[in-house]
C-alpha cells in the first residue's frame, strides 16, 4: 500500500509530492494530462511563496529566471502597492511562468526519487477506516491503487473533491476578464491603464513578451468558456487606450471568470484538499498559485509525520483550521478587487479614485494591503475555548499558546503527549507571543548557516536558543549555551513533544543579527517546518 496517492501534477501536487519525499514517505503521483501545458498561466510568486522555497534552499533558480517587480496592485488602481518596504528577503512579486515553476518543482521532486504517472486519470476515490482507493484509468488500463491518505491537488474541477462528496459552495460567475501574452513593440510607460471604457494591466515577461489582463464594459459579459480572438484582445486595448502598443505574436490568449468557491472541509477522512481543489477564485492579484502551494507547505510535514507515525491522525485535523481561514480571506480579497476594478460607471470609477487616494496619502493602509497580499502577515491563531483562554500544550497544538493561571505563569500541558510545565514566565499573549506568526529569516551568529531559513532545509523544527554558541547537532541541545539558556530542559520537552520525535528537532544556540517586530526578547523559538513558530519563550525565568 503507497503512503500517499498525490492527485493532480501542478504546481501544489509537486510541492506536496516533493515535501513528502524529502522526509522519506512514500508517494505516487497521477496526473490526468499527457504532457504539461505549454501555457504560462500563473505569472506571479509572492513574497511568502520565495520565503518557503528558500527554505529548502529553492529559491535560487525561481530568482534567476524570474522578473521583480518592487511593486504590485490592488484592484488594478494606478496607485501601486509597495512591496519593499516588507520585511523579507525578497520584497517583491516574482514574475515566473507556472511552466518553469512546476519544471523546476518536478526536478525536486525528480531529485528526491519521486516520479509522475502521466496520462493516468482519477476515476473515482473512495475510502475505509484504514485507507483510501483510487480507480485510475491509464494508456494500458485501469486499475486501484490503495494509500493510507489521498490528497487532491486537481484544480478547480476536482474529481477527489467530488467522489469525496465535499460540498463546493460559493458563487458562480458574473464577470469575465481576458489575458493574452503577446509582443508589444512600444508598451506602456505605466503598469495598468484605465478609464471609462475598462481598464487592463501589462506585465512584463524575462522573454520579450507581456501579459496583459483586464476587462471593459463588453467583456465582462462574454462567457469566459468563449475563445479570446487575437482582434478581440487589440480591439479591447486599443478600446481602453486608443492604441495596441505595436501588438503582435500572441502566443497565449484565454478568458478568466469570477466565481468564487470554496470547499467546506480541507480533510474528510483519509481524504484532503489542497490548491484550486480547495479554492477558486478570480485571478486578482495572482494570489491563487500562492496560496495552493502555501497549503502544500502546511501539509507536507503533518501527513509525513502521521505516516510516520510521529503524530496522532488529529494532527491533520489543523490543516483545516489553518488553512481554510487563509482560503476563506483569498475569497474575500479577490471579490473586493473584482468589484473594485471590474467597475467603470461613474459610481464606480468614484470609489476607485477615493480608494487611490487612501493608499496614496496612508503607507499603513498600503502596507496592510501589501502583508495581506505577500502572505507575509498569515498567523495560524490556536483555538479558544469558551474562557477566552488559549489551548493548552499538546503534540496536537501546533500554534501552541499557554493555558495563563491566576499567577501569570504558563499551564500545565495536556494529556497527549504533554511537555509539563514550561518553566518560563508567561503572561498572556506575551510569553508565547509568536506562536503562530511566521518565522522570518533571522539572521544568526554562532550558527552552522547565516540566518535561519537554510537551518529548515532538511524539513525538521528548528528548535533557536537565542544566546551565544553554535551548532547544537542533530536533536540534541548539546552547542555550547544551550544547555544553560533560560527555559532550555523545558523548551526541549515541549519541543518533542510537538515534534513527536527528538531526531526531527535541529537544535541550534546563536546569536541573532538581524532585528524583526516581536522577536527581541526571546529566549527560545521552535519554528515549524513550514516556518512558522510553533513555541516561543521570553528571556525571563523561574
Amino acid at each position: 500500500m503507497n503512503d500517499v496517492v498525490v492527485v493532480g501534477a501542478g504546481p501544489v501536487g509537486l510541492l506536496l509530492a516533493a515535501e513528502l519525499r524529502l522526509v522519506g514517505v512514500g508517494v505516487t503521483v497521477i496526473e490526468r494530462a499527457a504532457a504539461r501545458s505549454p501555457h504560462s498561466k500563473a505569472l506571479t510568486l509572492h513574497p511568502r511563496t520565495l520565503e518557503v522555497l528558500a527554505m529548502r534552499g529553492l529559491a535560487g533558480p525561481f530568482v534567476r529566471e524570474g522578473v521583480p517587480l518592487p511593486t504590485g496592485h490592488y484592484g488594478g488602481l494606478p496607485v501601486r502597492l509597495d512591496f519593499s518596504v516588507l520585511d523579507t528577503r525578497f520584497p517583491y512579486t516574482l514574475v515566473l511562468p507556472q511552466l518553469r515553476t512546476e519544471r523546476l518543482l518536478e526536478e525536486r521532486l525528480r531529485e528526491l526519487g519521486g516520479e509522475i504517472r502521466w496520462e493516468h486519470r482519477a476515476l473515482e476515490v473512495r475510502q475505509d477506516a484504514d485507507g483510501a482507493e483510487v480507480d485510475v484509468a491509464g494508456p494500458e488500463g485501469t486499475y486501484t491503487l490503495r494509500a493510507a491518505w489521498v490528497v487532491g491537488c486537481d484544480g478547480a474541477g476536482s474529481t477527489v473533491r467530488s467522489s469525496a462528496g465535499i460540498d463546493f459552495p460559493g458563487t458562480l460567475a458574473t464577470a469575465t476578464g481576458f489575458l493574452g501574452d503577446v509582443v508589444l513593440d512600444a508598451p506602456p510607460s505605466v503598469p495598468s491603464v484605465d478609464n471609462e471604457h475598462g481598464g487592463f494591466l501589462v506585465v512584463p515577461l524575462a522573454d520579450g513578451h507581456h501579459r496583459i489582463a483586464g476587462s471593459t464594459g463588453e467583456s465582462l459579459t462574454i462567457p469566459a468558456d468563449q475563445p479570446l480572438t487575437f482582434d478581440e484582445l487589440r480591439g479591447y486595448v486599443r478600446q481602453v487606450a486608443g492604441t495596441d502598443f505595436g501588438m503582435r505574436a500572441p502566443r497565449w490568449l484565454s478568458r478568466f471568470g469570477n466565481a468564487s468557491r470554496q470547499a467546506a472541509r480541507y480533510r474528510d477522512g483519509r481524504i484532503l484538499l489542497a490548491g484550486d481543489a480547495a479554492h477558486m477564485h478570480m485571478p486578482m492579484g495572482g494570489q491563487g498559485l500562492n496560496v495552493g502551494l502555501q497549503d502544500a507547505f502546511n501539509l507536507g510535514w503533518k501527513v509525513a509525520a502521521v505516516c510516520q507515525g510521529r503524530a496522532p491522525e488529529e494532527l491533520l485535523d489543523t490543516y483545516h483550521a489553518e488553512r481554510h481561514p487563509v482560503g476563506a480571506a483569498l475569497l474575500e480579497n479577490t471579490q473586493a478587487q473584482t468589484a473594485l476594478g471590474a467597475t467603470y460607471t461613474a459610481d464606480g470609477r468614484a470609489l476607485r479614485s477615493v480608494f487611490g487616494r487612501l493608499l496614496a496619502a496612508h503607507p499603513a493602509v498600503n502596507r496592510q494591503f501589501a502583508g495581506e497580499l505577500s502572505a507575509l502577515d498569515v498567523v495560524y491563531h490556536p483555538a479558544v475555548g469558551k474562557s477566552g483562554e488559549a489551548g493548552e500544550l499538546s503534540a496536537l497544538d501546533v500554534v501552541y499558546h499557554p493555558a495563563v493561571g491566576k499567577s501569570g505563569e504558563a499551564g500545565e500541558t495536556g494529556e497527549s503527549g504533554g511537555a509539563g510545565e514550561t518553566g518560563v514566565s508567561g503572561e498572556a499573549g506575551g510569553g508565547h507571543s509568536l506562536a503562530g506568526s511566521r518565522a522570518p529569516d533571522l539572521g544568526l551568529d554562532g550558527a552552522p548557516e547565516p540566518s535561519l531559513y537554510p537551518l529548515l532545509a532538511d524539513g525538521r523544527f528548528v528548535l533557536l536558543h537565542l544566546g551565544p554558541g553554535g551548532d547544537a547537532g542533530h536533536g540534541a541541545a548539546e552547542g555550547p549555551g544551550a544547555a544553560d539558556s533560560p527555559g532550555a530542559a523545558d523548551a526541549r520537552a515541549a519541543a518533542e513533544a510537538i515534534a513527536g520525535s527528538p531526531d526531527r528537532i535541529r537544535a541550534v544556540t546563536a546569536r541573532p543579527t538581524t532585528a524583526h517586530d516581536g522577536w527581541a526578547g526571546r529566549s527560545t523559538v521552535l519554528v515549524r517546518p513550514d516556518g512558522h513558530v510553533a513555541w516561543d519563550a521570553a528571556l525571563s525565568s523561574r
